[in-house]
């Protein structure tokens, strides 16, 4: 059947119309296919109007839309297979990520009619209707509501859901939803599938939390930075990292170590002086001490990096030690630590 309506002879106008929808189609980076049914010609052509800019519809006969699908051929033709029913060609520029949103927000609320399929839960919310005591207390009744008559109005008691997801509204409960001004659908152009770079994308794959799923490219790209930084694996994005990281690991060991490197020599000299100070700090008798260290408090060794937080915490032991044999000194000597001290200053 295929194979013979390809090489069948179509009228002039026919094959204008699909060399149109060629070049449509070839004009945009991303192509799609959406359904127009139950739209009113007005809402389509201000959605049309909303679209301007961005996107850009194209109705036409389905038959012809299929051919002119085949003949670009390079995959789109996979986009054959949504055609069915009141649906139009769509095109952008843009990723089919911001079409699909884009779409999306320009559907707005419309009444469901008799006949038609509820696409989600029908409700009818807790309040006054506004109406007027008088039959329509039996109608909303009828269909389930929680209706009653108080204070001159019809009151619906608590929300009442009338009908679920999937079920046919009936003429009763149509009726009803118009007098209550209740719209329960939404009316729009609705994405059956978009080709794009290769790909062809259904609306599942594209409904999708952006903030959510940006924020989840964010941790994993912090977590890959973490693992870079962890097992030594330098990347364009980590090598300043482990640099630094190694420095300041090298700079530990020379603190450690006391190796006298010019980049290590200042730290040294100044856990010296903080050793230093940490010692006469201990000693009650200034005379006991050289001039220069007279009335000095205990400072602590200036930090830098995390290699100055080590260092910071073997002072601190240092300290703890000098403080142990000051002690011991005092119970031995009764005060002859502070002279030996003396001595070795002097």
């Amino acid at each position: 059947m295929s194979s013979v309506r390809k090489t069948e002879t179509i009228p002039q106008w026919k094959q204008e119309e699909v060399d149109e929808l060629v070049e449509f189609i070839d004009s945009f980076n991303s192509v799609g296919i959406v359904g127009v049914a139950g739209i009113p010609s007005r809402q389509l052509q201000a959605m049309r109007r909303e679209l301007h800019g961005s996107a850009d519809v194209r109705m036409s006969r389905n038959t012809l839309t299929v051919r002119a699908l085949e003949a670009v051929n390079d995959g789109v033709e996979d986009l054959t297979q949504y055609i069915s029913g009141q649906v139009a060609l769509i095109g952008t520029n843009d990723n089919p990520f911001g079409l699909f949103k884009q779409l999306e927000a320009s559907k707005t609320p419309a009444p469901i009619n008799a006949g038609e399929v509820a696409p989600n839960d029908v409700v009818i919310p807790e309040g006054d209707t506004g109406v007027d005591p008088g039959p329509f207390v039996g109608e909303l009744q009828t269909i389930g509501a929680a209706a009653r008559i108080q204070d001159g109005s019809i009151m619906v008691t608590e929300d009442s859901k009338v009908l679920e997801e999937g079920e046919v509204v009936d003429d009763d409960l149509a009726n009803v939803l118009t007098e209550l001004g209740i719209e329960p659908k939404e009316v729009g152009l609705d994405l059956k599938g978009v080709y794009s770079e290769g790909v062809l994308f259904e609306p599942d794959e594209l409904a999708i939390d952006v903030d959510e799923y940006e924020a989840d490219i964010q941790a994993a790209a912090a977590a890959a930075r973490n693992l870079s930084v962890n097992a030594a694996y330098p990347t364009a994005a980590t090598a300043g990292t482990l640099l630094a990281k190694a420095s300041g690991e090298a700079k530990s060991v020379g603190l450690f170590a006391e190796i006298e490197s010019p980049d290590v020599v200042p730290d040294l000299i100044g856990k010296a002086d903080a050793q230093l100070r940490a010692l006469a700090a201990q000693i009650d008798d200034d005379e006991a001490l050289p001039a220069e260290l007279q009335g000095v408090e205990a400072a602590p060794a200036p930090t830098t990096d995390d290699a100055d937080d080590e260092q910071a915490e073997e002072d601190t032991e240092d300290t703890n030690d000098a403080e142990d044999t000051d002690d011991d000194a005092d119970e031995d000597d009764g005060g002859d630590g502070g002279d030996g001290l003396g001595a070795m200053f002097g």
